[in-house]
């Protein structure tokens, strides 16, 4: 058992400190809002993860993992994971105060040979930058290790102890050894811990999320590229993907993407290519492209009802970036709305699990032609159009006799090649998809 320390209980933070105490650590996370705290004391998870509350309840049962807000468990902990938020500054680089700043008030306090471990995602050269503040401020003897997170929001736990690979940057071998106690129960069971140099393993982190990025745009444009030559983009997947140098996943074409970690790494990306002189034109290009599919959905609804868009309502299903989060950071839901707005439309939105968070998104924003309804069915009670955002289950098979009888109009956009073409087709609605 090895007793860690976590600064920060955002989505990374939590979700690897309740993951590292169901391994048998002892954990004690940081966090600086004490209502978090509150909350996490109580056994509630602050945010929505398949299976994250269970675990966490499970674990505070066993007294395996506790929450505070002052750095008083540093000075016991073996490893302290930085996993601080690094958002988009306004020249589009990662932002590092946050990170800094925890850096100093954990050199502090920390003890004797213990390991900071950078988790946040962070530009190439950050580990340096860590060391030299954590230098600063101690005289103790102490490691530091990048471990970049490969997480996926609504898979989380599943990634986390059954991951494709655990990404290790250091370079000293004490930093490397305890690295693979901490991580045994899980590389036990076969699943790879690979040893890299720290600045290999903060790049490795924007290689994956930037590629992966870069595949959505591109079948997006395959996808606008199908209808205007007659070709179906399910029929294009089903013909590419079994390849095994492309594969089956980041191929669904829809509304582009979204969430806490595509965007601003993307940009972040872009931005530390060009500090060094490099024209980075294919995630440029990615970037852009995600920029113009985010609204080009609502470009149906004008093709049906014209520029002006004044005294139509507009039902969305569907806020949150993706299915199985209540996440609606850089949600494509956000920009849907603000042009629909923006052209005169009022629209009513519903979510599963995001309604919360996206009624204090509308609230800080004073976005009064917007409301939130608590059942998908009456979200589109008198709509002109139906517009789908997310992808989730419960969406995948409405009725959509009922779907007809309730709507003032008849146009259905869907945003994720969810729904049955045929079957809206039948019942006399108006169908557009991505690329069908």
């Amino acid at each position: 058992m090895l007793k860690v320390t976590m600064i920060g209980t955002g989505y990374v933070g939590l979700v690897s400190g309740t993951c590292f105490a169901e391994l048998g650590h002892k954990v004690n996370c940081i966090d600086i809002d004490p209502r978090k705290i509150e909350v996490l004391e109580n056994g509630e998870s602050p945010i929505f993860e398949p299976g994250l509350s269970e675990l966490l309840k499970r674990n505070i049962r066993s007294e395996r993992i506790s929450f505070s807000t002052n750095y008083d468990s540093v000075s016991n902990a073996d490893l302290v994971f930085l996993a601080v938020g690094t958002p988009t500054a306004d020249d589009g680089s990662a932002d590092l105060k946050y990170i800094f700043e925890a850096t100093r008030m954990v050199a502090r306090v920390i003890k004797e040979g213990a390991t900071i471990v950078v988790k946040s995602t962070v530009p190439v050269g950050t580990f340096q930058k860590v060391k030299d503040i954590a230098l600063a401020e101690t005289d103790v003897n102490f490691k530091i290790v990048s471990n970049p997170e490969f997480l996926k929001e609504g898979a989380a736990i599943e990634d986390f102890m059954k991951p494709d690979r655990i990404v290790v940057g250091t370079d000293n071998e004490d930093g490397s050894k305890v690295m693979r106690d901490l991580y045994k129960p899980i590389t036990d069971k076969g699943f790879p811990l690979i040893e890299m140099s720290n600045s290999s393993a903060e790049m490795s982190k924007y290689a994956a999320n930037c590629f992966l990025a870069t595949k959505i745009s591109f079948i997006n444009e395959i996808a606008n590229l199908c209808e205007k030559v007659g070709a179906n983009i399910d029929e294009v997947r089903e013909g590419i993907k079994t390849d095994p140098r492309i594969g089956k996943y980041f191929l669904n074409p829809g509304s582009g993407y979204g969430g806490s970690c595509f965007p601003k790494d993307v940009k972040a990306l872009i931005h530390l290519a060009k500090e060094n002189d490099i024209d980075f034109k294919i995630v440029k290009s990615a970037d852009d492209v995600n920029n113009y599919q985010r609204c080009r959905i609502v470009d149906r609804v004008l093709e049906i009802y014209g520029d002006d868009l004044k005294g139509k309502k507009i039902a969305l299903w569907g806020l949150a970036f993706k299915p199985e989060t209540d996440d609606i950071r850089e949600a494509p839901s956000k920009y849907i709305i603000d042009r629909l707005v923006a052209k005169g439309a009022s629209v009513v939105g519903y979510d599963p699990i995001a309604m919360e968070n996206f009624q204090s998104y509308l609230d800080e924003e004073n976005l009064d032609q917007v409301s939130l309804v608590s059942t998908s069915m009456s979200a589109i009670d008198g709509a002109d159009a139906l517009i789908l955002v997310t992808e989730w289950r419960e969406f995948s098979n409405p009725d959509f006799s009922e779907i007809k009888s309730r709507m003032n109009g008849s146009l259905i956009c869907d945003g994720r090649n969810l729904l049955s073409k045929s079957k809206a087709l039948k019942e006399g609605l108006v169908y557009f998809g991505i690329g069908r």
